[in-house]
């Protein structure tokens, strides 16, 4: 999958620096064209002499040639890349990255790249854990940049834990299973779901809730970004798509949102429904604004049709239902609930009991539960990693 793949590895000042020489023979040896950019430190713990080498390209370290004075447009590299790939990434770079700093060649590489950035982290336990990196590694990640995990064990300190670059060997794995990823939904059409729905109480006010959408849009981008042709259905927010070949809906109620669904419901393979629909609606609305009176006002509700349930009872031989269940105590048993009287193959449980879950934040906790009760819990992610464990296990019920 990495065959004829032009490849910008970025390799920055870290012991780690030293698995870079068999990462670019391993890219190599796929196929890949590989050009390396280097930060100033990281030509202390290998030679740009020794990746040029492996990866029969010129190694670029400063913005300008010094035998020279012509500059490495980096501007083209990162039109070039077909990837970009920093590993090691220091806490120092991640931090670059994070804040959009430019103030060596990589960085602006990095700034300049239009294709998929991947980073594998690489430093000393403390500084992986520490709430600045944290932050930082979760901002990068909701710009749409994916982390290579690393690796628990032995540190260069003498410390053991969590910090180790991943291994070569298991980056070029992670990049060909992404690749791949790409394709597996290419030809299926999916509607996503997304935001609050507001239900109006007269021409100014309107029942709502705090979903802001990040949630679905981060399904709907994800979904996109692995081949799927998505249409997006969201009710009134401020978030936008990253992927651009997305067909956004625009709904204001539960009413509107359900109609918009059904319209296009029959023609997809698969339906996240990620939105926090009003399950009541005001049953007469006000024509003109309601003024405010002596004594309290009561405001009749109705109920709303529940979109899910309805889909739920359309499906068709095939298709795939996905629901959320945002619970605040009996979580399980509500989810599973929810899960069997509305025809679901599987339910998204999360909890406002979790710290770091629920509405508007940048994080989020999940259980996904299926259709044979069968849990598997996450721990707290980013929305977008989030986003990417649903995806994948509709892609995985997709293709079998």
């Amino acid at each position: 999958m990495l065959k004829d793949k032009n490849i910008v590895l970025g390799v920055c000042g870290s012991i780690a620096a030293y698995k870079s020489a068999l990462l670019v023979r391993l890219l190599v040896k796929a196929g890949a064209n590989v050009k390396v950019v280097m930060t100033t430190d990281a030509t202390h713990f290998i030679t740009p002499l020794t990746l040029s080498t492996l990866s029969k390209n010129p190694t670029l370290v400063d913005y300008f040639k010094a035998d020279t004075g012509e500059w490495n447009n980096h501007v083209e590299l990162g039109l070039w890349a077909d990837m970009l790939i920093i590993a090691p990434a220091t806490a120092n770079t991640l931090a670059k990255m994070a804040n959009g700093l430019c103030d060596n060649l990589l960085s602006a590489v990095y700034l300049s790249a239009k294709c998929p950035v991947y980073f594998a982290p690489a430093m000393d336990l403390d500084m992986w854990l520490h709430p600045a990196t944290r932050q930082n590694v979760s901002r990068l990640q909701s710009f749409g940049n994916i982390m290579i995990p690393p690796g628990n064990g032995e540190l260069a300190s003498g410390l053991h834990g969590e910090g180790r670059m991943a291994e070569p060997e298991e980056i070029v794995a992670f990049l060909e299973a992404e690749s791949k990823k790409k394709f597996l939904l290419t030809g299926h059409k999916i509607l996503v779901t997304a935001g609050p729905t507001y239900e109006a109480i007269d021409p100014v006010r309107f029942i709502g809730n705090h979903s802001s959408g990040k949630m679905g849009f981060a399904i709907a981008d994800v979904l996109a970004s692995m081949g799927a042709d998505v249409t997006l259905v969201t009710g009134p927010t401020a978030q936008t798509s990253k992927q651009q070949n997305i067909k956004r809906v625009n709904v204001t109620s539960a009413a509107q949102m359900l109609e918009a669904c059904l319209s296009v419901y029959s023609d997809v393979k698969a339906c996240i429904m990620s939105a926090a629909v009003a399950d009541y609606t005001p049953a007469d609305v006000a024509t003109q604004k309601i003024k405010k009176q002596d004594g309290g006002l009561t405001i009749e509700l109705k109920k709303t049709t529940d979109i899910l349930k309805t889909l739920g009872e359309a499906k068709g031989a095939g298709q795939i239902l996905v629901g959320f269940a945002l619970e605040t105590n009996d979580e399980e048993m509500n989810a599973i609930t929810k899960l069997q009287k509305k025809n679901l193959d599987f339910i998204v449980l999360n909890s406002l009991n979790d710290a770091g879950a629920g509405f508007a934040g940048d994080t989020n906790k999940i259980t996904i539960i299926d259709r044979e009760l069968k849990q598997t819990s996450f721990e707290l992610k980013t929305k977008e990693a989030v986003a990417r464990d649903i995806c994948d296990k509709v892609a995985q019920m997709i293709n079998g």
